[in-house]
């Protein structure tokens, strides 16, 4: 009996999440939908200048940026006047640097850490309308979450040491982590990444007829490897990105 009440209320409790998401999905769509033909596509390019957290409070040595580049396309699906969701499908540079001494230095090293993520940001904006004859230009800012996956990338070194001079070049290992749990150590160690990267955006920019021009801040909340607690700042990524999208 007891059983048959637990199978019947399980089921119960199946459709009433299934008709919640289904409405959700709905809802989501018809918004969107009211605003179809304003929808616009964005190809994206720009620069990243990234780093790595060293401290457990989040802070970086800005000597260890690295430069590197992302490329994608990004959507803008008005929700209103003057608030829009933008999500976008990057490939993106991370990473960091360390060097001590100069080229040609007796005594110098450098190491470079240059991950390749998928990644996918999802950031809610506000407009305001810039004065121009067509109106189709604003100046925005914004906010949201990112998620990204590990796909490539390479740690390299170079240097010399007196008359002896050295250089190499690695794949990046990811581990196979599960995404959900954050504060687990899944099989990772140093020199071997996480493969989810998940954090938070700040973006803000300008929509000039049909180019874009934004700078963004990504803020990682998840360590690159799982060697340590997640329950501080260290070792997190945080990327500067300039961009420039042409509407297609």
């Amino acid at each position: 009996m007891f059983y048959a009440c637990t199978i019947q209320t399980f089921n119960s409790l199946i459709i009433i999440h299934m008709k919640t998401t289904l409405f959700i999905i709905t809802s989501a769509l018809f918004a969107c939908g009211a605003y179809a033909q304003e929808s616009s596509l964005y190809i994206k390019g720009g620069v990243n200048l990234a780093n790595v957290s060293t401290t457990s409070g989040g802070r970086i040595d800005n000597a260890n940026m690295l430069t590197s580049f992302h490329i994608g396309f990004m959507g803008d699906l008005p929700l209103g006047k003057v608030v829009a969701i933008q999500p976008g499908l990057l490939f993106t540079g991370k990473g960091t640097k360390s060097q001590t001494g100069q080229p040609g230095d007796s005594y110098y090293y450098k190491a470079t850490s240059n991950p390749y993520y998928i990644e996918i940001p999802v950031n809610v904006v506000f407009k305001i309308p810039l004065e121009d004859k067509d109106k189709s230009s604003s100046f925005f800012i914004g906010a949201g979450p990112y998620a990204a996956i590990g796909i490539a990338g390479k740690n390299k070194t170079e240097g010399n040491a007196g008359l002896v001079a050295f250089n190499g070049s690695d794949k990046i290992e990811y581990s196979n982590d599960d995404p959900t749990t954050f504060n687990q150590q899944e099989g990772a160690g140093f020199g071997i990444m996480r493969r989810f990267d998940f954090g938070l955006n700040g973006t803000a920019g300008f929509e000039l007829h049909s180019v874009l021009l934004s700078a963004n801040y990504g803020y990682g909340l998840t360590k690159i490897n799982s060697v340590a607690k997640n329950d501080d700042d260290l070792n997190k990524h945080r990327v500067f990105s300039v961009s420039v999208g042409i509407k297609l």
